[in-house]
Order: C-alpha cells, then structure tokens, then sequence
C-alpha cells in the first residue's frame, strides 16, 4: 500500500513504549504527525480532551481503567473522534464492544504492518476499518454465543480487569466506584457466567479468547 498520511495528525495510546515507537515509526514514515503519546486509559482520555487529532490508535489492554471504558467515555464527550482500536484480542466479542462503543476501526497487532495505514486512512476519511479475520467472524451466522455476551458494558469492563488479575478494590480505583459495586458487578458477572470463583473468572476469559495466559 502507498499510502500518504501527510494531513493526519495522530495520538497513539498503548502502555508498550516499544509498540509506541513502532507505530510512530511506521505512520511518520508515511508522513504523519504523531502529536501526543499516551500509556493509560486515563492519560489518552487526557489527550483527547486537550487535543484534536484526526485519529486516535488506542489499545485495549492498558493500565487503570483499560481501553474499552477509555473509549467510552472519550466518545461521550467527543462523539467526532475517530478512533482506531489496535489490540492483542483477536476475539468478535470484544470487536463488537469496541465498535459498538463507537471506534471506527478495530486492528489485531498481529496484522501486516500495512493494515494499520490503510485502517488509519480509512478512518480518516470518514470510513470504517474492520480486521479481515474480525470482520468474518463478526460476519459468521453460525457464531456460538459466549456468555460474556450477556454482560452490560460496565460488567464487561470489570470483567476483563478482574480476569486479568487486578483486586476489587483496583477496579474500584481505576473505575472511581466504591468496593461495594464493583462487589455487585462482581455478582452478576458470576451469575451471567455461571462460575464460582475468581480461577474460573479467569479461566472464561482465556477459553474465549478475551485475555491471553
């Protein structure tokens, strides 16, 4: 792809200084302007607040209150923003949350380096990017449905950092809530889920492919 991304002016959030530099390297080398670098949720949302750039590329698995809940409240405050999602989960579940969230492009790291040009350019322009791989399955009449499904976003959200490790009083924290309702969202994810314990919390994320071990 010859892409020419000289007119973007570009955010990038992950919490991987390596990832970062890569993508920075990769869009200046098509012309772009990497104006701000974020590694948290909270520091992107910072970012958006104070900046107008023409794309944000955020992770999902970042630290504090992840990049699904980022995005949430980033498009709340500026339905406008184009936002392309760069993510290690390869999954159609949290595809559609983050698309339903309103990210206009969802990019699998694993993908060509190319990809993310074309998915910067076409968000750019006003058009949706969807992984090839994500697309299909989201695509897929005959996909299983994952419990998960049934979350509510805010559950979902909770959910993912519960699973990846962090306490209840963490969640709370990243999530501004009291330990009592992460507590009941804690309850209800159990419910939903059908699991007992925080093991097998866990180990429903990583059968669905929502976290890697």
């Amino acid at each position: 792809m010859s892409a020419n991304l000289s007119h973007l002016r570009i955010i990038l959030a992950d919490d991987h200084a390596i990832v970062r530099m890569g993508f920075r390297l990769l869009l200046e080398g098509v012309g772009a302007q990497v104006i701000a670098e974020a590694d948290s949720g909270e520091a992107a949302q910072q970012l958006m607040a104070t900046q107008d750039p023409d794309v944000l590329v955020m992770d999902l698995s970042m630290p504090g209150c992840g990049g699904l809940a980022a995005l949430e409240r980033i498009m709340a405050r500026k339905p406008q923003a184009r936002v392309v999602i760069a993510s290690a989960h390869a999954d159609a579940i949290t595809a559609e949350r983050a698309l339903k969230l309103g990210a206009a492009g969802y990019l699998c790291k694993r993908s060509p380096p190319d990809e993310l040009l074309r998915a910067v350019e076409l968000v750019a322009a006003g058009q949706r990017y969807i992984d090839p791989e994500i697309a299909s399955a989201l695509r897929r009449a005959d996909r299983p449905e994952h419990p998960a499904e049934a979350l509510t976003d805010k559950e979902f959200n909770v959910f993912l950092l519960l699973a990846q490790g962090r306490s209840v009083a963490e969640v709370a924290s990243d999530f501004h809530l009291s330990p009592n309702t992460v507590g009941t969202h804690l309850y209800h994810i159990k419910q939903k889920l059908g699991v007992q314990n925080m093991a097998e919390l866990a180990m429903a994320a990583v059968r669905s492919g929502l976290i890697q071990v």
